[in-house]
């Protein structure tokens, strides 16, 4: 069995960042940035949380650096604890969705037959509906809690991912190595782990990226409607909404939380696309 170490992974990879074009590099510096803000929010911030601290819609002052809310909490505070809760969120929504669409898109392309006609069929159904409509409905029939969210999001998002791991596994699945593997009679799971899913790992993980921004923008998206994450837990889609209104008065305060998300989508991209290009083998012209 061969050893794993963990110093030639970190220089391997410090290596694989340092030629990483400028794009790149710049996705990967937010990125960072998001995660050291979520793990370090309450370290980072003057007040807690939910904490109010003084009047409602307090203008930008050196006391208050972006302000107050709509309740008279700090802005500041607010924004990087929502990084920690929205972040948190939809990546646990993501990972949930990648286990159950990523595994059964590998049973379907193992197995095909009646397992393939009746996963599909199932996720053909579930996808008919338009996404956000019915995340809406099942919410508002189970509850906002955070646990209902993240099961009802990462279902919802797990047929998509469904679809793109029985496409790419199906093409796997039938290679002379798989068929040799079937031969010496290795069991199905084990060419399903050993097989299949190294050959399509870096597609999958690109997947991951992508279907990070979408489940980031959806929570966001449902919070801003009041079905998502629920008060007093800091969420940039709440905060737009509460602090919307200051727009007509010329305030760019719920441009900040907006911008939050936009940004974040954008670094994610920027590096999805760049470990895409990595994948490949394709070199830069």
């Amino acid at each position: 069995m061969a050893i794993i170490d963990p110093r030639a992974i970190l220089i391997s990879t410090a290596r694989g960042v340092a030629s990483a074009p400028l794009s790149a590099k710049f996705g990967i510096v937010v990125l960072a940035t998001y995660v050291l803000a979520a793990l370090l929010a309450p370290h980072m911030t003057p007040y807690g949380e939910a904490e109010i601290v003084s009047a409602q819609f307090e203008p930008w002052s050196s006391k208050f650096w972006l302000g107050t809310d709509n309740l008279g909490r700090d802005m500041l505070t607010r924004l990087v604890f929502g990084a920690r809760n929205t972040i948190g969120i939809a990546f646990l929504t993501t990972c949930v969705a990648f286990a159950i669409g990523a595994s059964a898109g590998l049973v379907a392309a193992t197995f095909g037959g009646w397992p393939d006609q009746i996963l599909s069929r199932l996720v053909d159904v579930l996808m008919s509906i338009p996404q956000l409509i019915f995340a809406l409905l099942l919410l508002s029939i189970f509850g906002t809690s955070v646990s209902a969210m993240v099961l009802v999001i990462a279902v919802l998002d797990s047929t998509r991912v469904f679809r793109l791991t029985r496409a790419v596994a199906i093409n796997v699945a039938v290679l002379d190595y798989v068929e040799a593997a079937r031969l010496r009679g290795e069991r199905s799971t084990w060419i399903m782990t050993r097989e299949i899913l190294p050959n399509i790992a870096p597609t999958l993980v690109a997947e991951f990226g992508l279907r990070f921004c979408f489940v980031f923008l959806l929570i966001s998206a449902l919070s801003f409607l009041g079905l998502g994450m629920q008060p007093p837990t800091a969420d940039w889609g709440s905060m737009v909404r509460d602090s919307a209104g200051l727009i007509s008065y010329g305030d760019i305060t719920p441009l900040l939380p907006a911008g939050a998300i936009a940004l974040l989508a954008v670094a994610v991209n920027l590096v999805v696309d760049w470990f895409l290009h990595s994948a490949s083998g394709l070199k830069e012209e």
